[in-house]
């Protein structure tokens, strides 16, 4: 998109962005992580549970080389013996390779997360293309990998030889050690040589980690244009969300209207405002507004008003007040309680006469006690 559009890709990625890249299997890697935990817990494990291994292999070889005379003219026999042998190898080296693979999968985890993609799976014949092969030895991070391969083998070099430099009075004395004593002396060095070297690259991977996730980011770094792409697929196009919003306003006034027959009162303006009050003295600490609306919804609300016989009060300072600041299903303010308390022991009252008219289309009351703060002349 960048290239077709000109722009140049400046803003960081965006969670679907990263999501999305995931699911390719797009995830931040260092090789250089991975290596050094494997190679650091590969020494360590060696130097911690490499003599045990070595007893067992040595009592293996004596157990499975020292064969009978039976055994050898016995041709069932030998695939038994050998059965036997590999699987006590593998038993003796189990712990070792659970370490190994738990190191393979520390170092992804601690990038990011290990991901398992089929599109990553996916054979790609362009890959097999020479020019675009040549395209990505060439491109810059095909430069900074030969640089960093580079800079490795010198450190990694630099060490081994400054190690063996300083050890080699030991290695040479070797030589003059009876065999028993020089194979597990040897050993011991190989292992403290292989940590040696392996420590180095700690140090690597405390600067290729960051490389890594910084590379990692600049690739999926986006441009305007794409973040309002994503947006408009993500929260859907504005036509469809203008619909959505008008069926919710629908379906919230059609539950607005279903509350009218409840009201106790109807107060309007009388024509723009209508604003439908209900109170009960048991389980109401104060009348709320059950439903309101201006111009054809307030004559809707008249209409069902009249239909099912609730009282409308025509107060215009009133109605402008409570259309102003209440919305639906809220109290009253505290401020219009004295003239709602009005209104509603007119209406009452009205009620309980006998001689009251329920098919009466509206009523009038004047002169309620509106606070100043309250009015609205519109």
């Amino acid at each position: 998109m960048a290239e077709d559009t000109g722009q140049e890709r400046t803003e960081q990625p965006t969670p679907r962005r990263i999501q999305q890249a995931r699911e390719k299997g797009q995830v931040p890697t260092s090789r250089e992580l991975n290596t050094m935990l494997m190679m650091l817990i590969a020494g360590s494990t060696i130097m911690l549970i490499g003599p045990g291994i070595v007893d067992d292999f040595l009592d293996m070889f004596r157990r499975f080389l020292n064969i009978s005379r039976e055994n050898i003219f016995d041709p069932t026999s030998m695939p038994v013996l050998l059965e036997g042998a590999i699987i006590d190898a593998l038993l003796t080296l189990s712990p070792f390779f659970a370490l190994m693979i738990l190191a393979s999968v520390a170092g992804p985890l601690m990038m990011g997360g290990v991901t398992f993609s089929t599109q990553a799976l996916s054979f790609k014949w362009d890959k097999l293309n020479p020019i675009t092969g040549m395209g990505r030895v060439f491109s810059k991070k095909g430069l900074v990998e030969l640089v960093k391969a580079l800079v490795k083998f010198l450190i990694i070099g630099t060490t081994a030889i400054l190690f063996l430099y300083t050890k080699m009075d030991v290695y040479l004395g070797l030589g003059s050690e009876p065999l028993v004593q020089a194979l597990p002396h040897m050993a011991k060095l190989l292992t403290w040589s292989f940590l040696a070297i392996a420590s180095v690259l700690v140090f690597i991977a405390l600067v290729d980690v960051p490389f890594q996730i910084y590379d990692y980011t600049q690739q999926l770094k986006m441009t305007f244009q794409e973040i309002r792409d994503e947006n408009k697929d993500t929260e859907g196009n504005p036509e469809v969300r203008g619909r959505a919003k008008q069926v919710q306003r629908e379906m919230a006034q059609r539950r607005m209207m279903a509350e009218v027959p409840e009201a106790d009162v109807i107060i309007t303006n009388p024509e723009h405002y209508s604003v439908a009050i209900k109170y009960d003295q048991n389980g109401m600490a104060a009348p709320i507004v059950v439903a309101k609306g201006a111009d054809i919804i307030a004559m809707q609300i008249r209409m069902i008003a009249r239909e099912h016989e609730v009282p409308i009060l025509q107060a215009p300072p009133l109605a402008r007040s409570l259309f102003h600041t209440t919305e639906i299903n809220d109290e009253i303010p505290a401020s219009l309680y004295l003239a709602v308390a009005q209104v509603l022991a007119y209406i009452f009252k009205l009620r309980t006469d006998p001689r009251w008219n329920k098919r009466k289309k509206e009523y009038k009351l004047n002169d309620l006690p509106i606070p100043e703060d309250m009015k609205y002349d519109k």
